[in-house]
């Protein structure tokens, strides 16, 4: 004791390195002084590393860190295989911002525990957490926040694009890491949520919503280089000014397509494509640039804006929680300062009015298949650069992932999204277009400007009850029928050839009238009423009289869906079912079907070619056609899955 010598703390650590007081670490090691009369005293004329403990706990709690670590490092230099020192040591660095020095230093005490042999200190040790697994913790929570955040983005702090591996070496280089390793290794429990909270909040970052204009920066122009020391010019300016306004919103981090994505890397360039609507939607903030629209314009200017024209902004307004639109000289659209424009009914409207979709579902949309016709027609006016992209940017609207081919042309990766479409969720309004067939199905449309008309029409008078049918359609014909079209398969593709569940009415006559740029038909069939068809397509007029050649085969059907099952008792006369007599559940429910079938339904006209597969022949209007008397069954027993190329 005589020979000790206190080791002067402010040398090694300058007052100016020290913060001012700040709050305490959550739930610090328990740094309770003994509190007594006189403890001043006994300080002042003792050395004892009990005292100095105190001392330091004392000083902890006022938040004087140097003096606090002064303290501690007397208890060191008096007992250097105590753990005391360093605990003492960890919690006025940690008190002072020093986290580096914090976690050295309880590393140390972690290393005199894991020596000690005694069951006290063993004990000891298993409160506590070694760096080294605080670090493993918060790497997996990264690895699950950066799953749904893009591959590369721009630092907003030092204007250098990074790759994920650059992302989480800065998160750990910051004093955010290292706050977060020292509060959390001094419990053994791990707080989670904190965890979480701290990654996320570190992670955030900010997309770009734009229009290509010009020469974009691409990945090879930025890459390595500041992007704030670039020469301001063109889309430079564009790419700065995000990089700015997303800093200057709180967000390190931020993404634009023009840069962020290695093109000429398939691999990457595949998972970008795909991943783009997760990307938005999982951003904490997306920022719409409006370039043609005037500082100060009024309502109205962001409808007319060529942003509104474009494919790959469907997604881009669906798919993020949080949207702010700015104009051309960087200033929050309509002078809106609200921190999302998603909140804005002002905008939200004008939004609604271009666009057709319900302002409700742009605020809170949902990638799914359900009303696949609805959103086919939201992205049937917009256009993108290459041609390809008008499928690849609606993707992620149903939530499909397409291989991405460039060079495979527009028809092909269309017929590729719509065959998804179909084949996982069994929704057939995506055939309800009018136009040109596609070369990749005659079922599927050329173009998605076939889905700019709404979908068909079709009055829905229910002239027919299930009480009238009861005695005129048989229960045995009815059950049959109703089978019948219960045990078809959904439709499915087999490669191109759609395999197609309907209800099949031979037609019988075509009488064809020449018109300037189309022909119309007179088509009558067995089964339904006569159908004035208008079409580009020649058909061979035909007739009992002339048939057609026998390999030739003309048919209307009815697409199937399985919803016309889900029917409920709207179709049910109950003022008469009182005087009926009793009925069995299933042939009011085959009676139900009866009735739906009555209604007017949207036809294919199909024909048969030589190996045996049917084409679609298209129509540049809606084929509206109905049953001439849904009491004559026999005329929709004809229930079959017919192959169309």
């Amino acid at each position: 004791m005589d020979n000790y010598k206190s080791t002067d703390i402010r040398t090694e650590y300058p007052q100016q390195e020290w913060p001012a007081p700040t709050p305490a670490p959550r739930d610090p090691i328990s740094l309770t002084p003994i509190q007594r009369p006189g403890y001043d005293r006994v300080i002042d004329n003792s050395q004892s590393d009990a005292v100095f403990e105190n001392h330091s706990k004392v000083k902890y709690g006022e938040r004087s860190w140097m003096d606090a670590l002064l303290e501690a490092q007397k208890i060191i230099k008096l007992n250097p295989s105590s753990h005391i020192g360093y605990k003492l040591k960890h919690a006025a660095f940690h008190g002072a911002q020093r986290y580096d020095e914090a976690i050295a230093a309880f590393q140390t005490m972690l290393s005199i525990l894991d020596n000690a042999c005694d069951a006290e200190s063993q004990k000891l040790r298993q409160q506590y957490l070694s760096p080294s697994e605080v670090d493993r913790t918060i790497q997996k929570v990264i690895s699950v926040q950066l799953e749904n955040a893009p591959l590369r983005v721009l630092d907003t702090t030092t204007g250098l694009l990074c790759n994920r591996e650059t992302q989480i070496h800065t998160f750990k280089s910051s004093t955010e890491y290292s706050e977060l390793v020292s509060s959390t290794i001094t419990h053994r429990d791990i707080d989670m949520k904190r965890i979480e909270g701290v990654v996320g909040t570190y992670f955030r970052y900010a997309m770009l919503s734009h229009r290509w204009e010009g020469k974009e920066p691409l990945l090879q122009d930025i890459q390595g280089k500041v992007v704030y020391k670039l020469d301001p010019v063109g889309s430079i300016t564009k790419l700065q000014s995000f990089c700015k306004t997303a800093r200057d919103l709180g967000y390190r981090w931020a993404w634009s397509d023009t840069c962020c994505i290695d093109k000429n890397n398939h691999v990457e360039l595949q998972e970008s494509v795909n991943s783009m609507f997760i990307w938005y939607h999982h951003s904490d903030i997306t920022v719409v640039y409006l370039s043609d629209v005037p500082p100060s314009s009024k309502s109205g200017a962001l409808a007319k804006s060529a942003w509104n024209t474009r494919g790959w902004t469907v997604q881009e307004f669906l798919a993020p929680k949080v949207i702010l639109f700015y104009q051309k000289d960087w200033t929050p659209y309509l002078n809106d300062r609200t921190p999302n424009h998603k909140d804005s009914v002002a905008i939200m409207q004008e939004l609604e009015n271009v666009t057709g979709i319900d302002r409700r579902a742009i605020v809170a949309f949902r990638p799914e298949m359900k009303n696949a016709r609805e959103k086919l027609q939201w992205a049937s006016r917009r256009t993108t650069t290459l041609q390809e992209d008008i499928a690849y940017s609606l993707s992620g609207l149903f939530g499909i992932r397409l291989n991405v081919d460039y060079g495979e042309k527009k028809q092909s990766a269309l017929g590729r999204l719509l065959r998804e479409i179909i084949a996982q969720s069994g929704d057939i309004t995506a055939l309800d277009w009018v136009g040109k067939s596609s070369d990749f199905n005659s079922c599927l449309p050329a173009d998605i400007t076939s889905y700019t008309a709404p979908p068909c029409k079709l009055t829905n008078e229910i002239q027919l009850s299930v009480s009238s049918l009861r005695g005129l359609v048989p229960l045995q014909s009815a059950s049959k029928l109703y089978q019948a079209l219960d045990h078809l398969s959904a439709p499915h593709f087999a490669y191109r050839m759609l395999h197609l569940p309907c209800i099949v009415f031979p037609v019988t006559e075509a009488i064809g009238r020449p018109g300037r740029d189309q022909d119309t038909y007179t088509v009558k069939s067995n089964g339904l009423l006569d159908l004035q068809i208008t079409m580009e397509d020649t058909l061979i007029p035909f007739s009992p009289t002339r048939p057609p050649p026998v390999w030739q085969k003309i048919l209307l059907v009815r697409p199937w869906s399985r919803d016309l099952l889900e029917l409920d008792d709207a179709a049910e006369d109950s003022s008469a079912a009182h005087n009926e007599p009793d009925y069995s559940d299933s042939y009011s429910r085959a009676l139900r079907l009866i009735v739906r079938l009555g209604q007017p339904f949207a036809a294919f006209l199909l024909a048969r070619q030589r190996d045996g597969a049917f084409k679609r022949i298209a129509s540049g209007h809606d084929i509206v056609a109905r049953v001439k008397d849904v009491t004559s069954i026999d005329n929709m027993m004809d229930v079959r899955i017919l192959q169309i190329l």
